[in-house]
C-alpha cells in the first residue's frame, strides 16, 4: 500500500480545496492515487469548496456567545441571506462564536481549532459546510473581551435566534460583582452602541489623525465666518466637543433618555466601561453588482 505523506495531502489540498483530513481519507482509500481521490472527493462533494472560494460573501451572520466575566463575538459570511436561515450555518456560527471566548480574537488559530462534536479542525468543518450549502463562506473576523470583576454583555439586533443576527455588540463593565442590574446597563449599552455607531470609547482613544483631519476641516470653517483668531479658537474648540460627543461612546448622549451622557450613567451604577465592540453583517465588503440575466446564462452554461 502506498505511504501517504504530508506533501500529498497538501497537494491534494490545493487541488480541491477539501479540508486536510478529507484530503488524507481521500489518498488512503484511493491507494495514493491523486487523480483517484480527487474523483472520491468530488463524489463526496468535498471539492466543491474551491471552485466557489473568489465569489464575494457579504451576507451570513453575526455570532455571540458570553461566560462569566467574558463575551466573544464572530463574523461568518456567506453569498446570500437565504443561508443565514439554514440551520446547519446557524448552528456553525453558534459553535464558532462559544469557541472565540476560548481562542479570542485571532482569526487563524479559531480556523484551526476542533469543531466541538467532530475531529476535524473548524476549517474543514466550514468546508464541509460549503460543499453542503454550495455557497462560498469564510469566517471574517472575531472579537474577545474580558473583565476581572463584572460584566461583559452581549446585544444582539435583527436576531433570528437568540445570540445570531444582523449587529453584535459587547460591552465590559467592570464592577464588583455581576448584578442582574449591571447585566441589563449593560445589554441597554449594547443598543446604544447598535444604535450609534461610535468610533472610540473616549476621548483618549481617538484616532490622532482622524483629530487632526476634524480639526483642520473646522478651522476652515471657522475662518470663513471672517471673526478674530481668539474668537475661531474658541469656535474650533467648541466644535470640536461636538465632534467628540458625536464618536465618543462615553461622551455620547444617552439614547434611552435623549439627555444623560452614557459615562454619568455608567458612573451612577458604580461601574466602568472598559471596552466595547461592535460588528455589522458585512460592513466594509464591496457587494457585487451584475447582471441578473448574464448571472442566469451563466449558470446554465455551468460556468457558475
Amino acid at each position: 500500500m502506498t505511504e501517504v505523506t504530508a506533501l500529498m495531502v497538501r497537494d491534494l489540498r490545493d487541488k480541491t480545496g477539501a479540508g486536510m483530513m478529507d484530503c488524507k481519507k481521500a489518498l488512503v482509500e484511493n491507494n495514493g492515487d491523486i487523480e483517484a481521490a480527487i474523483d472520491w472527493l468530488r463524489k463526496k462533494g468535498l471539492a466543491a469548496a474551491a471552485k466557489k472560494s473568489g465569489r464575494v460573501a457579504a451576507e451570513g451572520l453575526i455570532g455571540v456567545a458570553s461566560g462569566p466575566q467574558v463575551a466573544g463575538m464572530v463574523e461568518v459570511n456567506a453569498e446570500t441571506d437565504f443561508v443565514a436561515r439554514n440551520e446547519l450555518f446557524q448552528n456553525f456560527v453558534s459553535e464558532a462564536a462559544s469557541l472565540v471566548l476560548t481562542y479570542g480574537d485571532d482569526i487563524e488559530q479559531l480556523r484551526r481549532a476542533t469543531f466541538p462534536g467532530t475531529g476535524h479542525s473548524v476549517q474543514e468543518e466550514l468546508t464541509r459546510l460549503i460543499a453542503t450549502i454550495g455557497e462560498n463562506m469564510t469566517i471574517r473576523r472575531a472579537k474577545r473581551l474580558t473583565v476581572p470583576s463584572g460584566v461583559v454583555a452581549t446585544y444582539t439586533h435583527s436576531a433570528i435566534k437568540p445570540g445570531l443576527g444582523k449587529i453584535g455588540v459587547l460591552a465590559a463593565l467592570e464592577a464588583p460583582s455581576e448584578a442582574e442590574a449591571l447585566e441589563m446597563l449593560g445589554r441597554q449599552i449594547g443598543m446604544h452602541v447598535a444604535a450609534t455607531r461610535p468610533d472610540s470609547l473616549d476621548v483618549n482613544a481617538v484616532d490622532p489623525s482622524a483629530l487632526e483631519r476634524e480639526k483642520a476641516v473646522l478651522m476652515e470653517q471657522a475662518r470663513a465666518s471672517g471673526k478674530p483668531d481668539a474668537i475661531i479658537e474658541k469656535m474650533v474648540e467648541g466644535r470640536v466637543r461636538k465632534y467628540y460627543e458625536e464618536v465618543v461612546l462615553l461622551e455620547q448622549v444617552w439614547v434611552h433618555d435623549g439627555e444623560t451622557r452614557v459615562k454619568a450613567v455608567v458612573q451612577k451604577a458604580g461601574a466602568k466601561l472598559t471596552g466595547f465592540a461592535r460588528f455589522q453583517l458585512g460592513e466594509g465588503i464591496e457587494k457585487q453588482t451584475g447582471d441578473f440575466a448574464a448571472e442566469v446564462a451563466a449558470a446554465a452554461a455551468g460556468t457558475v
